[in-house]
């Protein structure tokens, strides 16, 4: 863009923000939002991986804990380039978690802010095989060592997009799980591959081919009425194979927008 003999000043200003927020990585992007939030950090020992991990500053002592779970984030740098570093640049759940009062954890996935060049990491656990048993057992095994830590008896697992197709694996292998909140979520991976032209995720579970079988696990779905990675018709038709799960559209949301407008009230309806 060329110079004008009468710069406009703002919008230089404007620019030099952008180029300054775009110097921070994901990681170090969420840790600064985690830390004005009053969380505090931890990193945690899976059955394969290390997970980062939030808490809020919530007092625990039994009761229930809240755990939220971030979606897949940049799995790829472009269509066919895998990305060095999955992590997100926008922690939608982490600024979910910022307004529970609940005492609650941030579980992060195998791999992400920050871990990817850990041994045992590789792209497969953060593209094809994201949702694979090795990903799943390693952070059933530290949900269940905070499930432990805090000493709650109900857990509620709240998922964005992959984080809650996650989400809904997870609360078939934990019976303390007596809610899962979705938002955006992958419920149909193959139809969601074939939706968007992508390879098969080959050596992940489809939640379409796992059917609840847990009496007393309330499950709700959200998703935005102009979400076009996971569209309304696409999680719909997933939540009726899965056995009739309810599902809300909610109007002149997309994806990512504007889901902290509503999560209060989300909130208040827990049982």
């Amino acid at each position: 863009m060329p110079w004008t003999r009468q710069p406009d000043f703002k919008g230089v200003l404007a620019l030099g923000v952008m180029l300054l927020n775009a110097c921070v990585n994901p990681t170090q992007r969420a840790e600064d939002f985690a830390q004005r939030s009053g969380f505090h950090g931890q990193t945690a020992v899976g059955s394969r991986f290390r997970h980062v991990i939030y808490r809020n500053a919530t007092p625990g002592g039994g009761g229930t804990l809240h755990v939220y779970i971030e979606g897949d984030g940049s799995p790829y740098r472009h269509r066919n380039v895998v990305a060095a570093d999955p992590t997100p640049h926008d922690p939608l759940m982490l600024r979910l978690m910022a307004l529970d009062r609940t005492p609650s954890v941030y579980l992060g996935r195998p791999c992400y802010l920050g871990l990817f060049a850990d041994r045992g990491c590789a792209p497969l656990f953060w593209t094809v095989r994201r949702f694979g048993p090795e990903v799943l057992d390693s952070m059933e095994s530290v949900l269940r060592a905070e499930i432990i830590r805090s000493g709650a008896t109900t857990i509620e697992l709240f998922g964005h997009s992959g984080g809650g197709t996650l989400a809904l694996l997870l609360a078939q292998r934990v019976d303390a799980v007596s809610r899962v909140v979705t938002i955006g979520a992958n419920l149909d991976i193959a139809a969601w591959c074939e939706l968007h032209h992508y390879s098969p995720l080959a050596g992940s579970v489809n939640p379409a081919e796992v059917r609840t079988n847990r009496a007393g696990l309330e499950i709700l779905h959200l998703v935005g009425e102009k979400d076009t990675n996971t569209p309304p018709f696409l999680v719909q038709a997933a939540a009726r194979a899965r056995g009739g799960e309810p599902v809300q559209v909610i109007a002149d949301f997309d994806h990512n927008c504007c889901w902290q407008s509503v999560w209060p009230r989300i909130l208040s309806s827990s049982p």
